[in-house]
């Protein structure tokens, strides 16, 4: 019994990266959408940061939209990717404790089940880096050679 857990468990650490790829794509699809909204509506998003009492709702909408629009291009390439789960991740937090908290957890609610799960994959990503499928990697093997 321990050694075919011993194959099995061998066999799946080769896929390791498999899981840091798949975050990475979903991510970049999810924030697409949200990131598109902001820059093509950018008024439109100052004001409704404003209506939440952002600080300096400007300034917070342009921040948001560029973070989200930047984390599109680099979470798909694999670049930077520790570098730009930080400012996601606070994105998240600001979202849920601002717009989902409020309507429980149910995504059907819109609540913050949702951006609950892209905070756990974006830390993971920040812990575990982009993985073996990603430009980061590239990179790190040219630089080491």
């Amino acid at each position: 019994m321990r050694a075919w857990y011993n194959i099995v468990t061998e066999r799946l650490s080769s896929l390791n990266d498999i899981p840091l790829l798949l975050f990475r794509l979903i991510l970049a699809f999810g924030f697409y959408g949200p990131a598109m909204k902001k820059v093509n509506n950018i008024d439109n998003i100052i004001q409704w940061f404003g209506s939440m009492n952002y600080p300096v709702p400007e300034l917070s909408a342009y921040l948001a939209a560029i973070t989200e629009s930047l984390g599109v291009i680099l979470l798909a390439l694999g670049l930077g990717t520790r570098f730009i789960s930080i400012p996601l991740i606070i994105v998240m937090l600001v979202a849920i404790f601002t717009v989902h908290a409020g309507n429980g957890f149910a995504a059907g609610n819109n609540g913050f089940e949702i951006p609950l799960y892209y905070l756990l994959m974006l830390f993971s990503l920040l812990v575990y880096g982009s993985g073996k499928i990603s430009i980061d990697h590239l990179i790190d093997r040219k630089s080491s050679l």
